[in-house]
């Protein structure tokens, strides 16, 4: 099935279908149990291990590297299309591809032919920033500290850990020795660390995203990012793999339905005729639904060209790469709130042109409003809105980076 047979607009560039036929046999086979997983809590470690043995993990490495050299906007087109089979997935591999970006825009040489060679191997990276305890917004509680013998020691515990359980490594953020921020890979099967699956949202609950606690792990030099920082489109990129997760259920939710409408056979005595699939009534709301889907898929891809302008720029003049990077920041920001909004109707909207066998808890239906209410919980809304506003009336840059913690 190609990108246009469903109407879903134009691939995002020539070579798209060629590079998703690839992938999408194991799209399908991850889809096709997408209800079971959920409805039995099991975790996707043979789905991911599907795909990274198709080296979709491997996306945006260079083709001589032994990855696909994906753009962009080929990389998030090909996000929503794994979301539509089930975002739990892509928000397992979102720290991986983070670091890969934090790699391939890396300025010290050797840290960044270090790592893309392990990527290039298949290793994968999973995330370990965020605090539940009491460090301030800024600071982190885990601290990296030297022991009588020299010997860097990493000790803390970090929660949503998404994708942490998967992976070989763990990219995680500590204070130092002088208390300045900084980024470091621990080897996740290393002794002194610990990955517990306790997250308890109700949604994206095969994410794995729970606790990683960090028992004076050794550290070696090799593993400390140079950089103090992540790659200056951060913030827009990480945001928009939510983004392409939402696409990726408006996808799902409404073929979903219109492939019921069209089975369905029982009607009502007050329809508008015996079969819902000539419905008016219910084909509007088939409609609304798609069209939302459609919506939602072409924001992301409109967002992702900024991020892919961004990209460019890189090694161009400052003044256009700063340019360039606070439009991939507000262009998200105003992604933001129109595509949680689609999404979010359209999960409760699919009901009104269905019966109340549509609630039962094996059709799986319920898990497209859990997941997009989930994920859309993750860097509230409002705030971009409140940004792309300021942006918009007194040209204020939105934040570069985003910070969890106590006031």
């Amino acid at each position: 099935m190609t990108q246009h047979h469903t109407a879903w607009g134009a691939a995002p560039s020539p070579r798209y279908e060629a590079l998703a036929q690839r992938f999408r046999p194991v799209f399908q086979r991850i889809r096709d149990s997408a209800v079971e997983r959920d409805l039995q809590h099991r975790l996707p470690h043979e789905e991911l291990h599907w795909l990274r043995a198709e080296g979709f993990a491997r996306l945006r490495l260079p083709v001589e590297r032994g990855g696909s050299g994906a753009t962009l906007t080929e990389f998030f087109g090909l996000l929503v299309e794994l979301g539509t089979a089930d975002t739990n997935v892509v928000n397992a591999l979102r720290a991986h591809f983070g670091f890969t970006e934090d790699v391939l825009n890396s300025g010290h040489a050797a840290f960044r032919e270090h790592w893309l060679g392990r990527i290039a191997e298949g290793q994968t990276i999973g995330s370990g920033f965020s605090e539940a305890g009491e460090a301030k917004v800024g600071s982190f509680s885990t601290k990296l500290v030297r022991d009588g013998n020299g010997q860097l020691r990493l000790s803390g515990q970090k929660f949503y850990t998404t994708g942490s359980l998967f992976a070989d490594w763990i990219n995680t953020a500590t204070d130092d020795e002088d208390g300045k921020p900084t980024l470091v890979l621990v080897p996740r099967k290393a002794a002194g660390v610990q990955v517990d699956d306790d997250w308890d949202g109700f949604g994206q609950a095969l994410t794995a995203s729970g606790t990683a606690r960090f028992d004076d792990v050794a550290i070696e030099p090799a593993w400390i990012n140079p950089a103090k920082a992540r790659f200056a489109y951060s913030s827009p990129y990480y945001q928009l793999v939510h983004l392409a997760s939402l696409a990726g259920i408006a996808r799902a939710l409404s073929e979903d339905l219109a492939q019921r409408v069209r089975e369905r056979t029982r009607t009502y005595s007050h329809a508008n005729s015996g079969r819902s699939a000539q419905d008016p009534q219910v084909l509007q709301v088939v409609g609304r639904v798609h069209a939302a889907a459609y919506g939602a898929n072409a924001i992301v891809q409109q967002a992702a060209r900024a991020l892919e302008r961004a990209w460019q720029a890189r090694d161009g003049d400052a003044a256009a790469l700063e340019q360039a990077n606070v439009q991939a920041h507000v262009e998200t920001d105003q992604a933001v709130p129109v595509v949680t909004q689609l999404v979010l109707d359209a999960s409760t909207q699919l009901f009104d042109a269905l019966g109340a066998s549509a609630t039962l808890r094996p059709a799986g239906l319920d898990r497209y409003w859990r997941n997009a209410r989930t994920i859309s919980s993750h860097n509230p809304r409002i705030y971009r809105e409140r940004q792309a506003g300021d942006y918009a009336v007194n040209g204020t840059p939105p934040p570069t980076f985003y910070r969890v913690g106590t006031a």
